[in-house]
């Protein structure tokens, strides 16, 4: 089964000449109150011992989206203090700037990390954002890598942007898939945010795929901002037609009180989420027990045998007192799939941004990569190839399904 999903979703990768799955693109409220430890560390560089490359990326370190930001900018942190630590040729200063998953305060962001010198960037964590500075990346000719930002606006028509997520339409038919083969519920519903383009990307592609794959859905309901704190009609409209599994097509926040409503009514269907709703266990406030038995589709798996995933995870928790999400595994991975590049390529900090702009489009176009989130990824038109993996939420923690 494993086998077949990975090859649709890789054949779905190479026809849609895109491939990723985590980011946002819902615009957020600004964080409010004094300025945080976490803002207060938005301009924070990672310095390099001797000449390096500026490496730069915006995200939401603040806010209600900051466990995304901050997990990416966690993460490629670890991986420039790798890397600077070999005391080789290649060494990295690293910058990230608060946007507050907002797409002006992103674009503002961007600026200040080109004033700065950026020379390569890590774009946007989140796909609004993302969308807006992606354009500035094509213009100025700053190579771009999103760790998360899912959307197909993020890279469509612009050839030095790149994804280390998987695309939102390829996560909607790849869930559908996944469900089908798995036989993991009969009547199925779908709760969406109508004004978000990562939910409404992977709810149109889950509802093709599921009419291709037989599955009934009973119940297509959806929200937007405004309206996004009380879920019973949705809940209602599922459980009285009768679904036993709740696709959930969205981010952690809203998800969170989905899971606590229904719990609250005594409904208690099967959940399958998407990337967006991992950081849900982190999330303050939230009961993680509300989560049991939640699956979704990640690339990443925490609880990995894999030695290096293993001493990702433990530096982590060491530096910041929690298990590693997908996007932290996505942010390391995007420092050393750009060092392995620089490496291959003979660069050197000295080159103008456009001089490697040309170098990493050719390298990437063309390498095959290993990481934590996947083996053997390779980039099509920017959108990267690698499997999926079936997760579920067991005892406050994600355990592989395959």
């Amino acid at each position: 089964m494993k086998k077949l999903l990975s090859l649709t979703l890789a054949l779905l990768m190479v026809l849609s000449l895109a491939a990723c799955g985590g980011g946002t693109a819902e615009t957020t409220e600004e964080a409010e109150g004094t300025e945080t430890t976490e803002a207060a560390e938005a301009t924070e560089t990672t310095t390099a011992t001797g000449d390096a490359f500026k490496i730069g990326g915006t995200g939401p370190l603040t806010g209600p989206a900051a466990i995304y930001g901050n997990a990416a900018k966690n993460g490629a942190q670890i991986a420039v203090d790798e890397i600077n630590a070999l005391g080789g040729d290649i060494q990295f200063d690293l910058r990230y700037e608060d946007d507050t998953h907002d797409a002006e305060k992103a674009v503002n962001a961007y600026n200040t990390l080109k004033d700065w010198g950026m020379q390569i960037s890590l774009s946007s964590v989140t796909s609004k954002p993302a969308e807006a500075t992606s354009v500035l990346n094509m213009q100025d000719r700053i190579f771009g890598l999103t760790p998360s930002a899912s959307s197909v606006a993020t890279i469509d028509g612009k050839d030095n942007v790149y994804q280390m997520c998987f695309m939102d339409p390829n996560q909607g038919t790849a869930s559908a898939q996944y469900i089908a083969e798995q036989s993991l519920g009969t009547k199925i519903a779908v709760i969406w945010k109508n004004d978000d383009v990562y939910s409404k990307g992977i709810h149109d592609t889950f509802l093709t795929e599921a009419a291709d794959r037989g599955l009934e859905i009973v119940s297509d309901t959806t929200f937007a901002d405004g309206n996004d704190t009380d879920f019973s009609a949705q809940l209602a409209d599922a459980q009285t037609k009768g679904a036993d599994l709740v696709f959930l097509p969205m981010y952690y926040q809203p998800a969170s009180l989905i899971l606590a409503q229904a719990t609250g009514m005594g409904y208690a269907p099967k959940w399958f989420g998407v990337d967006g709703m991992d950081g849900i266990l982190t999330m303050e406030g939230f009961d993680p027990s509300l989560a049991e038995g939640v699956m979704l589709l990640t690339p990443f798996n925490a609880d990995s045998d894999n030695e290096a995933t293993q001493s990702f995870v433990a530096k982590y928790k060491e530096q910041f007192g929690e298990i590693p999400n997908q996007f932290a595994a996505d942010g390391y991975d995007c420092i050393y799939a750009i060092y392995q590049a620089l490496t291959n390529a003979s660069a050197t900090p000295d080159m103008d941004a456009a001089t490697l702009n040309d170098l990493l489009i050719e390298q990437f176009s063309s390498m095959t990569f290993d990481g934590l989130t996947g083996e053997s990824m390779t980039w099509t038109d920017g959108a990267v190839s690698k499997d999926p993996k079936g997760m579920v939420i067991q005892d406050g923690a994600y355990v592989g399904m395959d």
